[in-house]
């Protein structure tokens, strides 16, 4: 299988070193022929320094960097428009998801052009599993798409996809929410399944801050109007 995985990074100095060394490993053990593209979203740490240290021992990790911060969507967007390979998705550098259950979302992509983890037991305080819950519903709301776990950061779909899925709006938090809808618009059915989810134990945790949430929230109205049908 060819497969690239895009992991956005911001201020991950402390967990990005593993989490490409475990995906390096994983492409190994399953014999894919991978390629990471790492993207450091205006890292005020050594993020991107470490992640240039990386590059000289992993001939596939590709390396894309913002001179400033300009948010998760974008970070997981220019990953993604670097891709190269059959497959391709991404999941978070924070340490908080396992590379190896993409084993459980490839084999689906057989029948499925998209495929999206869905968090077991999710590893994150009250407040942030309460406000995931009220964003889905007002997702289902506004935009009419209902998908539980919108926002796990593990998915993996078939690279042909990309163009008519490709966000253009959010630039944030709400990127998850702008690529189900366009899967809809698109008629792409997706697949669902379960992948672990475990405690951020390094790092600071930016998608809790109110900022971000509150800028989710306003931002999902503004794409209603914003994003063609």
């Amino acid at each position: 299988m060819q497969l690239s995985i895009a992991i956005p990074c911001f201020n991950e100095e402390e967990n990005v070193s593993d989490t490409v060394k475990d995906i390096a490993a994983w492409f190994t053990r399953r014999g894919i022929d991978g390629e990471i593209v790492a993207v450091d979203d205006g890292s005020t740490d050594a993020t991107w320094e470490k992640l240039v240290a990386l590059r000289g021992r992993y001939p596939f990790l590709k390396l894309v960097r913002h001179e400033t911060n300009k948010g998760y969507g974008s970070a997981v967007r220019s990953g993604c428009d670097e891709a190269t390979k059959e497959f391709m998705g991404y999941m978070d550098s924070d340490g908080q998801f396992n590379v190896e259950d993409f084993d459980c979302l490839l084999p689906h992509l057989k029948q499925f052009a998209f495929v999206t983890g869905r968090r077991q037991h999710r590893a994150d305080p009250l407040v942030r599993k309460l406000n995931a819950k009220l964003f889905g519903l007002l997702t289902f709301a506004v935009l009419g798409v209902w998908v539980r776990d919108i926002n796990c950061a593990m998915k993996v779909w078939k690279r042909d996809i990309w163009k008519m899925i490709r966000p253009t709006f959010s630039t944030g938090a709400l990127i998850n929410a702008e690529i189900f809808y366009r899967l809809r618009q698109n008629g792409i059915p997706w697949k669902q399944m379960p992948v672990r989810h475990f405690p951020r134990l390094r790092g600071v945790q930016t998608g809790a801050n109110i900022r971000v949430i509150l800028r989710m929230f306003r931002d999902l109205f503004r794409m209603k109007r914003c994003v063609p049908r």
